[in-house]
């Protein structure tokens, strides 16, 4: 008789442990709350779904997955990854070691998951939320799987309920965390990743949004948390963008404890000491009668040099004759540390991935619950969560393939 395993979530990686399990000949049966499977992936990645990275490496992870990350990449990485996927029909190319499918569109990852599961005979149910994983009583079934219609029997349980993250309609609300914690799981705090940030309203911020390429430090007072590089955004209510999204893991602790975070911003950072200083000797050459915005129109983006003068307190209509050359070497210099004091994040529904969740101290090697033979977590409801550019799908593809094949044994 085939092995029941019941997978709970529809996401990245509940199908990708079902597609393992039933390969492996298990009967499988996924549960999942929304009216379809796959709705958080088929967004994301700008809707392009980047499905993995050529650049892997477990120090891209937080601090507490480093050394599990190690172990399980090995077993499952980005070479497995692109072979799972050849295996379902998607082709894929790399851009500078970031892997997407050759069509630039995740609908097309998604459908293909959905296909592959079509074809292996996996039950889907959706529009039903599961609500607890119960040991049976009896000799039928270890486990019961209860949800808010129905319980069933299940000999394996994978859950890969998901996290906070993600819009409203993704359905992400971490029901994943309570149904661990009954199962006497430790719980690590959570908070949005891969997040934009709100900035003090100090009648600076541009009306129109900005993006330029920076580099962008964060302190808590005068001590230097983390650096990043990358195109910057910065609009009305705050700053977003790669770099700001990249450090959001290091330092949304502190926002959320509404610590002093300050974000200093080099719109220079590609220029070292010397050719900066060589570049605003030239510019003091075209101090003459033009007036200071236009003096600054060919340095900087416009939008740009109106928050650094706002900053300054000056007026783009002085004259570059009348402003001292000290103060002029003072206002370039500005562009290599404009300063934001962030008040908080745009919070879970713009947040790509959480950071904190269920303990990997609770889970086996296998993906699998200590003292809970025949039960695994997999996904973004463990504390693991990685840098943009495809580790957080990677984590799902290894903890799903993982649990899956596991579940099935």
């Amino acid at each position: 008789m085939s092995k029941k395993v019941y997978v709970a979530g529809g996401g990245a990686a509940g199908m990708c442990a079902a597609i393992y399990a039933a390969r492996n000949g298990a009967d499988v049966t996924i549960i999942e709350k929304n009216t379809i499977l796959g709705k958080k992936l088929s967004v994301t990645g700008n809707g392009r779904c980047n499905l993995t990275n050529l650049d892997m490496r477990p120090e891209y992870y937080n601090k507490a997955a480093v050394g599990r990350m190690r172990n399980w990449l090995s077993l499952y990485g980005p070479e497995e990854t692109i072979k799972f996927f050849k295996s379902l029909g998607v082709i894929v190319k790399s851009e500078e070691g970031y892997i997407y499918p050759i069509s630039g569109q995740a609908s097309t990852v998604v459908n293909a998951l959905i296909n592959e599961l079509k074809r292996l005979g996996v039950t889907v149910i959706t529009q039903s939320q599961v609500k607890a994983v119960k040991k049976a009583e009896n000799d039928e079934s270890p486990y019961i799987l209860v949800t808010n219609k129905n319980k069933y029997n299940a000999d394996a349980v994978i859950l890969a309920l998901g996290s906070l993250s993600g819009a409203k309609s993704t359905m992400s609300t971490g029901d994943g965390y309570y149904i661990c914690k009954q199962l006497g799981m430790d719980f690590k705090d959570t908070y949005p990743a891969l997040v934009g940030f709100k900035c003090e309203d100090d009648g600076t911020m541009p009306d129109a949004g900005v993006r330029a390429a920076a580099e962008i430090s964060f302190y808590l007072g005068e001590e230097l948390i983390t650096s990043e590089c990358g195109e910057l955004q910065i609009s009305k209510d705050g700053i977003s963008g790669i770099p700001v999204m990249q450090a959001s893991r290091e330092i949304i602790k502190f926002v959320t404890e509404k610590k002093p975070v300050v974000a200093s911003v080099d719109f220079f950072h590609d220029y070292d000491e010397g050719d900066f200083e060589a570049l605003k000797l030239d510019m003091l050459k075209l101090r003459d009668n033009r007036t200071l915005e236009e003096f600054l129109l060919g340095f900087a983006n416009s939008n740009i040099n109106s928050i650094v003068l706002k900053k300054m307190k000056l007026s783009p209509t002085m004259r570059m004759k009348n402003i001292a050359e000290s103060m002029v070497l003072c206002i370039l210099d500005r562009y290599r540390d404009i300063r934001f004091n962030l008040t908080d994040s745009y919070g879970f529904i713009q947040s790509q991935v959480t950071t904190g969740g269920m303990s990997l101290g609770d889970i086996g090697d296998d993906m699998s619950v200590v003292g809970m033979p025949g039960v695994y977590c997999a996904g973004e409801l463990l504390d693991v969560d990685g840098r943009c550019g495809g580790y957080n799908l990677q984590f799902a593809w290894t903890s799903g393939s993982i649990a899956g094949t596991s579940a099935s044994i």
